[in-house]
């Protein structure tokens, strides 16, 4: 990597926010117990039990991948069926491990904008889905990306609709909420209106990506599914033995709403960008710009000047540019790009 590059690839490639540093080295002092007995990981149920307004279980994690998994291998049977957009991070980039964690677990792909679930295409996928015929898969769960993996969000009002949806049928309703605290600053609600009130039985609470060291959590507000939870992570290796040092990170990162001044910071850099490029000819935003991820169109000449001019970022496709922006993303790093694209843009034989 270029000394002078300027990062959009992920907001996995930012620092680690300075508070989160900070309660892992207040958090390191003394003995606690093990595997999620200490006193930290104790307080953090009733923490984020008032964060949320509601009851619930809290199991951190160290991966994304690990809560998605886990929450829908214990909302499911083996023979059981996922439903997911066909672009959901379970769906695209997590090596099947629903599957896997599951013991066969099945994905269904259903239709809906810019990587949302319609609720009408799952009822529809529902309704024909074979439900108590022995030779099909069994419908169990379905899962929601908040932020969807086209940076689009769901409002409250899809949220209950897909909801009421799945629980007249029986299933689960599983979030992924690898990037909850950008789409709570875009929605200016609560939390409990953004998850639980709207329907949603289990969240993935996304931390790594705003702003965390290796840690995310599984918020559970099913009882009946949290009694299996902590089952399938033992069984899958995935429970913290200094839990710790994992649960300060999350009880600094709700604190005095540092969650969400974090993800504002991301969600305005992206904003910003939108701001100065879209209507540029020969561009197009592929998806609306609603948290931190730009989805961009322009001619491969622009995207291979891009990268000779040493910004980083990630392609869907020939023509299409991902950029994302993380809670560290400076103002000057966002001009730099807006400036580049404009400029490789009018040199750009194609426009």
């Amino acid at each position: 990597m270029r000394p002078d590059a300027i990062d959009f690839r992920s907001d996995n490639s930012g620092c680690a926010a300075p508070e989160l540093i900070e309660a892992i080295n207040t958090a390191n002092s003394g003995t606690a117990l093990g595997y999620g007995g200490d006193a930290l990981t104790l307080a953090l149920q009733d923490r984020l039990a008032e964060v949320f307004e509601t009851p619930l279980r809290v199991f951190p994690v160290p991966t994304g991948t690990a809560a998605n998994a886990v929450a829908l291998a214990a909302s499911c049977t083996p023979f059981g069926a996922v439903y997911c957009s066909a672009l959901a991070h379970i769906n695209t980039s997590e090596c099947n491990a629903t599957s896997f964690f599951g013991g066969g677990t099945k994905l269904v792909a259903v239709d809906g904008p810019h990587g949302k679930v319609d609720a009408k295409a799952l009822q529809d996928a529902i309704l024909s889905a074979g439900v108590g015929q022995s030779h099909k898969n069994q419908p169990c769960a379905v899962n929601l990306v908040q932020a969807t993996d086209m940076g689009a969000i769901y409002q409250t009002d899809e949220l209950a609709a897909v909801s009421a949806v799945a629980h007249a049928h029986g299933l689960k309703v599983h979030m992924d909420g690898a990037r909850f605290a950008n789409a709570l600053v875009a929605l200016g609600c609560t939390p409990a209106q953004a998850s639980w009130r709207a329907g949603v039985d289990l969240l993935s609470l996304g931390v790594t990506k705003n702003g965390g060291l290796l840690t995310d959590a599984i918020v559970v507000f099913a009882p009946d599914t949290a009694a299996n939870i902590e089952f399938h992570l033992r069984r899958a290796g995935l429970v913290w033995s200094k839990m710790r040092f994992a649960s300060a990170q999350i009880m600094a990162y709700v604190e005095d709403d540092l969650w969400l001044r974090l993800a504002r910071q991301a969600n305005s850099a992206a904003a910003r960008i939108s701001a100065q490029i879209d209507g540029l000819r020969g561009l197009r935003l592929v998806a609306p710009v609603q948290a931190n991820e730009l989805f961009v169109e322009m001619p491969e000449s622009a995207l291979a000047g891009l990268d000779k001019a040493g910004f980083l970022f990630h392609r869907r496709g020939p023509t299409v540019a991902r950029f994302v922006c993380r809670w560290d993303t400076t103002k000057a790093e966002c001009a730099a790009l807006c400036a580049a694209i404009d400029r490789l843009l009018r040199d750009s034989p194609s426009t």
